[in-house]
């Protein structure tokens, strides 16, 4: 019995190495995967670099980059707000007039993703924010799509207005 014994715990101590060693596979798999971001980033930085180069030569040139810049660096209730002023309904577009702040937006994965969108209505979930917070949610649901996301609207003190999936 003895035998046997050593014999099943080696079995289950292979299994378990080679488990560990199929898990770190796919970490070093997904680091590369990191890495080759990061340099395309990189990549892309010396292809701006060279815009500017060309920009000197061109003066269209150099209003383009500036205006991808001016996108990048708005913030993501901004970006919001300029989708819903481009696409949005009058209803949406004056309930988006009253947000202030937009987070979670970027960060998307389609797994159980998450946005918070806060606004300057008062009062909670009896305050005036509540139908309007419907159409707010309505509209990030056209902004972002999500095979799992929840978007929630908040007030000026942060109690909740409602939510909706996107």
């Amino acid at each position: 019995m003895g035998m046997k014994t050593k014999i099943a715990l080696g079995a289950v101590v292979g299994v378990a190495v080679i488990g560990a060693l199929s898990a770190n596979a796919g970490d070093s798999d997904g680091d590369a995967g990191s890495d080759d971001r990061t340099s395309a980033s990189a990549g892309e930085k010396p292809g701006n670099a060279k815009a500017g180069d060309d920009a000197g030569k061109d003066g269209a040139s150099d209003a383009e980059p500036a205006e991808d810049k001016a996108e990048e660096k708005a913030s993501q209730a901004e970006r919001f707000k300029a989708f819903v002023q481009k696409n949005g309904t009058p209803k949406e577009k004056d309930a988006v007039s009253h947000v202030t702040k937009v987070q979670g937006a970027d960060e998307q994965n389609d797994i159980l993703d998450s946005a918070d969108v806060y606004t300057d209505f008062t009062g909670g979930i009896m305050g005036e924010g509540t139908g309007p917070a419907k159409l707010i949610a309505s509209a990030f649901a056209d902004w972002k799509d999500s095979e799992n996301g929840l978007v929630t609207i908040y007030d000026a003190d942060g109690e909740l207005l409602g939510n909706g999936q996107f």
